[in-house]
């Protein structure tokens, strides 16, 4: 049974790429363009993964990352962010906010039908 993915994107190739990606996939990704939506979102219902842009510019990626692993009640959700790999500095802020996983948009983009279909079908357990 398919699992619920949310992306914070607000990027257009990239929330192209994604939707074109999962309907390829046959795999639902529900795309948000605010932190206060994505929080609502994970509230109502599962996310069995999160993607979050952390380039975009009016989604407030790290503090968004930041609200979801302060709150005891979805702290649990997995969280793949993807930025530019001489992002140093904002991947390490990424992480400190609680992201689980970092990596370069150009690994995301290669490998986006694997991680959309590994984290729909077998709960997460990505090989990244």
């Amino acid at each position: 049974m398919a699992k619920d993915i949310l992306a914070l994107v607000d990027d257009l190739f990239f929330t192209t790429k994604i939707g074109a990606t999962a309907k390829n996939c046959g795999i639902p990704v529900e795309i948000v363009k605010t932190k206060e939506a994505l929080i609502e979102k994970v509230r109502v219902g599962p996310a069995d993964l999160i993607i979050v842009d952390l380039n975009g510019r009016t989604t407030n990626p790290v503090e968004a990352i930041q609200a979801l692993k302060s709150d005891p009640e979805l702290r649990s959700r997995p969280i793949l962010a993807f930025l530019s790999h001489v992002q140093v500095e904002l991947k390490e802020r990424a992480l400190a906010a609680g992201c689980d996983v970092v990596i370069p948009r150009s690994l995301f983009s290669q490998r986006l039908a694997e991680i959309l279909t590994e984290h729909s079908w077998t709960g997460g357990q990505s090989k990244l």
